[in-house]
């Protein structure tokens, strides 16, 4: 016997529409709840006052901010795999975004490569990309301990593959590069010291500012934060390079340096680039506890 239209309309979307809907339902996209995230002004981060999160936050002591010292420091975080794989997908996110460009052209690079990493990996690892932002999220109690350790050892690996293949493909170990060289003759290392102190404590603020605060959240949302992020390190890249003579800009980010000197060589002032963002983040963590953006 024929079907009517009707019927055939009816069979179909038994047969193929709603089997499809029940098995889309059963797939959720796995987001863990983390303060320390770059780009989502804390939205996605648990109460710590509800008691139905108190089992997840022995776990995950950074899933809501505020930690206390001691679930901040709680080493157990060093055998949690997610942390690692985490930790994977920043190395993963520093070898790709470490580049060797001057000024202007890193500049620009580096604003439109961060807002795209940060679009593409803030869900998974938080897209910090650089250990001075993990640090900077550890001492403002946004991360815990084993996290920071574990971001910043996978961040300088990437920087370090990323130098020995730059040393490959360059062919030679004989060149510089902007944010990572100083001209001793020029500029002493303490004036050097300082210029990357200062640089690096305006991103970290100007970061925090527009990628951290939850309170920005309802002004432009999420969307945009990642792209003020990136706006604000292509800008600092650029501008620093041009404050100083003998001064080839700020490093801000010490993984890359750390990557440059392993394709060329260490230099006795290799020092700044991990000292000043460490002073900065100290800095910062201060104010932010001074002055928090959570109400109690």
């Amino acid at each position: 016997m024929a079907l009517s239209p009707e019927q055939t309309r009816c069979n179909y979307q038994s047969d193929v529409e709603q089997p499809a809907t029940y098995e889309m339902s059963r797939i959720k996209p796995v987001i863990q709840p983390f303060a320390g995230r770059i780009g989502g002004n804390q939205e996605i981060v648990l109460d710590r006052s509800d008691p139905q999160n108190a089992d997840l936050l022995k776990k995950i002591p950074d899933a809501a901010p505020l930690m206390s010292f001691r679930d901040g420091t709680d080493l157990r975080g060093f055998w949690d795999l997610d942390l690692w794989k985490f930790g994977f997908i920043e190395m993963i996110g520093v070898f790709s975004t470490t580049t060797f460009l001057g000024p202007l052209f890193g500049g620009i690079s580096n604003w439109f490569f961060l807002t795209l990493f940060i679009f593409s990996f803030s869900n998974v690892s938080g897209s910090h990309l650089n250990p001075t932002i993990s640090v900077a999220t550890f001492f403002a109690r946004l991360i815990s301990f084993p996290r920071m350790v574990i971001y910043v050892l996978c961040q300088t690996l990437g920087g370090a593959l990323a130098g020995f293949i730059l040393r490959k493909a360059y062919g030679a170990r004989d060149f510089t590069c902007g944010g990572c060289a100083v001209e001793l003759s020029d500029v002493p290392v303490d004036e050097a010291f300082l210029l990357e102190f200062i640089f690096t404590l305006i991103l970290i603020f100007l970061s925090f500012g527009v990628g951290l605060d939850p309170r920005q959240g309802k002004i432009y949302g999420a969307a945009l934060s990642p792209f003020l992020v990136g706006m604000v390190l292509g800008t600092l890249s650029w501008g620093s390079a041009f404050v100083r003579t003998g001064f080839a800009g700020a490093s801000m980010n010490p993984a890359r340096c750390f990557g440059v000197y392993v394709a060329t060589s260490f230099p006795t002032y290799h020092w700044i680039h991990w000292v000043g963002p460490v002073v900065a983040s100290v800095a910062h963590g201060v104010v932010y506890y001074v002055v928090p953006p959570w109400g109690h």
